[in-house]
């Protein structure tokens, strides 16, 4: 993984991060946020009304480290220096992404997170088991947020919303209080998620969120940011963004740096930017792209935008769009039910 330029320690991390976040509380709220908590920027989640930190600690990449013990560090400190938004998955790393994190969330800490999970399945069978698993690899009796995981191709949201379907799953539930919240995500096509939300107004639902490729290429290929933010924006939808680095292989393009990337999906009207943090030092990055961030001119954006539009064509760096090297539930049908 790419970090920033300096080697940190861990006394050089706490240090770093407690400074930023004096010097980002003293300059107050900035735009898209209202008081920040430790210098983290908290921002509202769509209709719900939650309160959540603008950078969010990304799940998938909780699992792959080599020790319980290390999973668990990163999380409490995310946890401890003011993100509070933890995205997490049924199917991540065979379910231990979740397992660690549920470590982590014991000894008072599950009260500070606002906790996101997804789950695959498909029928209400499937969805019903995975949201049940996703509960005690958790440790816990709620999950803030639940989502229909991977909408990826054109016939999931019919599949979702038919009689006998996941949504009534997840529907269920809310209603028994497992789940406060629901929302889906996708990285395949924009397309797709309008037909989500299309299928949804048919039947009446509102979903609270919804988490979607957001950066600096996708403004340039088959884009969710020009498709369906405004969609979002205008019916009060929680914008959850992911892959502001797009998987790693927009910095792996050289076209720009970390923070840059990061601070390109804040400035977006995005409720979290999640991403993926396996190492503290990983974890500084975000935090300092958090507490650094300030809303762009027109110009910064453009200047951003010229720098990655040639790279951006085609989708390059954008593999989760053009191949199925990010499609869990191609390469495992069997979980969709």
């Amino acid at each position: 993984m790419i970090v920033t330029d300096t080697e940190i320690t861990r006394r050089g991390f706490v240090q770093t991060t407690l400074a930023a976040g004096v010097a980002m509380g003293a300059g107050g709220a900035r735009a898209h946020s209202a008081e920040p908590k430790n210098g983290i920027p908290y921002r509202t989640l769509g209709k719900t009304g939650e309160r959540v930190s603008a950078i969010g600690l990304g799940g998938f990449h909780i699992g792959m480290q080599a020790t319980d013990e290390e999973s668990i560090k990163i999380i409490r400190t995310a946890l401890d220096e003011g993100i509070n938004f933890l995205d997490n998955c049924w199917d991540y790393n065979g379910g231990a992404s979740e397992m660690r994190m549920g470590k982590a969330l014991q000894g008072g800490y599950r009260e500070r997170a606002f906790l996101m999970s997804k789950i695959d399945g498909r029928n209400k069978k499937a969805a019903a088991q995975q949201i049940d698993e996703s509960l005690q690899r958790l440790q816990t009796d709620r999950i803030d947020l639940m989502q229909m995981h991977e909408i990826i191709r054109m016939e999931d949201p019919d599949r979702c919303f038919e009689p006998g379907g996941g949504m009534e799953a997840l529907v269920d539930a809310k209603k028994a209080g497992k789940v406060r919240y629901i929302g889906f995500t996708g990285h395949k096509s924009p397309d797709i998620h309008l037909k989500m939300l299309k299928v949804a107004d048919e039947r009446d639902f509102h979903f609270d969120t919804v988490q979607m490729p957001l950066n600096v290429m996708d403004a340039h290929f088959n884009s969710y940011e020009k498709k369906v933010l405004p969609v979002l924006v205008s019916k009060g939808i929680g914008v959850l963004g992911m892959k502001p680095l797009g998987g790693q292989h927009i910095v792996e393009s050289n076209t720009l740096p970390p923070i840059d990337c990061l601070h390109y999906a804040m400035n977006l009207p995005t409720s979290v930017v999640i991403t993926g943090c396996d190492s503290l030092k990983v974890l500084a990055q975000a935090l300092e792209a958090a507490r650094t961030f300030k809303p762009f001119t027109d110009a910064a954006k453009a200047a951003l935008l010229a720098k990655s539009a040639v790279a951006a064509t085609e989708g390059k760096f954008e593999k989760y769009k053009t191949t199925q090297n990010f499609d869990g539930t191609v390469q495992h049908p069997e979980w969709l039910g």
